[in-house]
């Protein structure tokens, strides 16, 4: 097996300790995507859920909800989500109030997305947070990071938007269909393209 790096973390009394692979993800470090039994444990208990979810009848809307707010980390009032929905984790999803999110939203969770109140997300549409190396060697190690994705309140991404690694998107913005965003979005603006630029202000 290739060689990992192993990262260190500074304790109070002066020791060191072997920091876990999920603490490496959560820290924004590479860590070892492929093989870490506790990762692939919580992957495979999210895709249970995740399984169950997107075979129930439309019309269960209790037990939609009672399932998403038991894969979800923070979900709050009036939140809609239709299925197909996909995450890997679930628990480092937090979304807002009465947010609205279309069919077949997938998104990779490896590291936190905030999800704010009031936002309308298009079908089609794809969070993504994990980072591979570009270097096709490391990149077959199965090593990895992830880098945080923050969508404001009052923001719509229309329909097949996919929203790249460490991106913000502003309050009150929107984001064009089909549009990739690669780098952060200023509050009130409409943006769209590939990669995403601003084409006026609100």
């Amino acid at each position: 097996m290739a060689k990992i790096v192993i990262l260190y973390k500074l304790l109070t009394d002066n020791e060191y300790e072997i920091m876990t692979e999920k603490e490496k993800m959560l820290g924004g470090e590479l860590y070892d995507a492929a093989s870490d039994s506790e990762l692939l444990s919580e992957l495979y208990a999210c895709r249970d859920k995740i399984y169950e979810l997107n075979r129930l009848h439309p019309r269960d809307t209790d037990a939609r909800d009672t399932l998403l707010r038991s894969l979800i980390g923070h979900m709050g009032r009036g939140v809609t989500i239709l299925s197909p929905f996909l995450c890997d984790y679930g628990t480092q999803i937090s979304i807002g109030d009465d947010t609205y999110i279309n069919f077949n939203l997938t998104v990779l969770d490896e590291a936190p997305v905030t999800i704010g109140s009031h936002v309308f997300i298009g079908p089609g549409c794809s969070l993504l947070t994990a980072v591979h190396p570009l270097d096709a060697q490391e990149r077959n190690k199965g090593i990895e990071k992830a880098l945080p994705i923050t969508i404001g309140d009052n923001v719509w991404l229309g329909g097949n938007v996919t929203v790249l690694p460490g991106v913000t998107i502003g309050e009150g913005s929107v984001i064009g269909a089909g549009s990739v965003v690669t780098r952060s979005v200023p509050p009130h603006t409409i943006c769209a393209g590939n990669p995403a630029r601003i084409l006026r202000w609100l």
